[in-house]
């Protein structure tokens, strides 16, 4: 059996993304990894073969743990993309009122997408933050306390809460973009995308200079992210995602003239979108 990991504990919406990818495949059993960086290490040293991580949400942007270790950290592909629909529940213990409550407990990212719902409810709990939304479900779950975790419906019913609230999120238009890593290229299917990560001479023009070249092989650019390039304080790598594969020879040229261009280059993938 071949393994395949995702961000754990079981109940996450990585898990929901990876049972999503993995269903077609028979021959994977999925594992969970207590953080986003566990994972990737796990994947480039050979550990398991593949796995399922955030890099996007529409509402709180990029994933920077997951940017930054595929820029810098580790030698992975971008093999596909998976967007979900994230729904956030309010899980608890239903002998409590929420007046009551006095913790709040999630990830940092669910807790900053249900900022204005846990305002107004309760104002007053402590927020704890977790490493996982599950990790929070599970923590809750473990005694019979005036507190409450932001969570799954999935990890509602795998440690026993109740459902005290569904669709706590400020914004109901909520998507999280998962990508599924390994050592391989991406496969091109109907709809593709490109990820890579570059940058330029600190002069002026420059990032235009290469930007215009998309334009020019009339590409689409999708995303463009800028991180701080860890060498010295104002200098940035910039991360962007472009319509197309590196088989279609407009991309290919493309690539090819931003390389020779920039003074730091990584192809994160070329990879099909899985809908």
């Amino acid at each position: 059996m071949l393994l395949a990991g995702y961000l754990g504990p079981s109940g996450t919406f990585s898990e929901q993304a990876a049972l999503s990818y993995f269903s077609h495949f028979n021959e994977y059993e999925l594992v969970p990894f207590p953080t986003i960086q566990d994972l990737l290490l796990a994947i480039d040293r050979g550990k398991v073969l593949k796995g399922v991580v955030p890099i996007e949400n529409s509402i709180e942007g990029a994933v920077n743990t997951t940017v930054d270790m595929l820029t810098f950290e580790v030698n992975l592909k971008i093999q596909a993309e998976i967007v979900i629909p994230i729904r956030h529940y309010l899980l608890g213990f239903k002998d409590f009122e929420l007046g009551e409550i006095k913790e709040v407990l999630s990830h940092p990212q669910a807790i900053a997408q249900c900022r204005n719902y846990l305002h107004t409810h309760m104002p007053k709990a402590e927020i704890v933050f977790t490493s996982s939304t599950a990790e929070a479900v599970r923590e809750v779950a473990t005694k019979k306390l005036p507190r409450v975790a932001v969570g799954t419906l999935l990890a509602a019913e795998k440690y026993g809460l109740s459902v005290l609230d569904s669709d706590i999120q400020d914004t109901k238009q909520n998507e999280t973009r998962f990508v599924v890593l390994g050592k391989e290229e991406g496969k091109k299917g109907d709809k593709c995308k490109t990820s890579l990560v570059f940058s330029t001479e600190n002069k002026p023009g420059e990032l235009y200079r290469v930007l215009n070249i998309f334009s020019l092989w009339d590409i689409n650019m999708t995303k463009i992210l800028s991180r701080p390039s860890k060498t010295k304080l104002g200098e940035y790598v910039f991360f962007v995602d472009l319509e197309g594969h590196i088989l279609e020879e407009d991309m290919k040229n493309a690539l090819m003239m931003v390389q020779r261009k920039t003074s730091f280059y990584k192809l994160l993938g070329s990879y099909e979108i899985i809908e």
